[in-house]
């Protein structure tokens, strides 16, 4: 079984209970339930994209354990704003519960109440990637988006070469740099035409 597979077995067990309890099972569960407790440690591994993991709990009630002892964690259990997540080997106080499936974290922060401070990591597609050659089109500065543009509304320009006179699409510096030649064939064309019409003969005098 790969890692994803793995990683998605462990949380239908812990999380959304992937076998079906028992009676016998679903008493002990509220009975275990319905009592909490304090442990401190640090975060073992937290699969950002899945949204949970584990901790290694070192302390239980203050006091100091022979060995640490694995407590699944959910996104949803953090006390932070904005994206939820651990950072793995980050300290964390948390209250947790004894349940059929082995221990659940009920609320976790970092030391003194603190926020958790969460992985840098974040999952594909939340992250937009802008590439160096990005430029404002109401500056025509490097680095930045027109919306993200701290000067005012400016007046619309040529992107090319940032002319206010006339836009991209009639840009003659864009133009003579895609094609040298097409500026020469225009003006033979436009030339052409001239001569042709200066050679047109007149319609003859009828005063004859």
């Amino acid at each position: 079984m790969g890692e994803m597979g793995e990683i998605g077995s462990v949380y239908e067990q812990y999380y959304t209970g992937g076998c079906v309890k028992t009676e016998e099972e679903e008493a002990a569960s509220s009975e275990e339930d319905s009592s909490s407790f304090r442990g401190s440690g640090v975060c073992k591994w937290f699969n950002v994209r899945m949204g949970f993991g584990f901790l290694s709990m070192t302390h239980r009630e203050g006091i100091c354990l022979d060995s640490p002892v694995d407590v699944f964690v959910h996104q949803s259990k953090l006390h932070m704003e904005g994206f939820r997540s651990l950072k793995e080997g980050e300290a964390v106080e948390f209250t947790f519960k004894r349940s059929s499936k082995g221990l659940e974290s009920l609320w976790v922060t970092g030391p003194g109440g603190a926020p958790c401070v969460g992985s840098e990591k974040k999952p594909k597609g939340t992250q937009k990637r802008r590439s160096k050659g990005d430029r404002c089109f109401n500056c025509g500065g490097p680095n930045h988006h027109a919306k993200e543009c701290q000067l005012p509304p400016q007046p619309k320009k040529c992107h090319f070469c940032q002319s206010i006179t006339h836009m991209v699409a009639n840009c003659p510096i864009k133009a003579q740099q895609l094609s040298p030649g097409s500026q020469g064939k225009s003006t033979a064309s436009t030339t052409g035409e001239e001569e042709d019409m200066s050679h047109t003969p007149f319609p003859p005098d009828s005063s004859d």
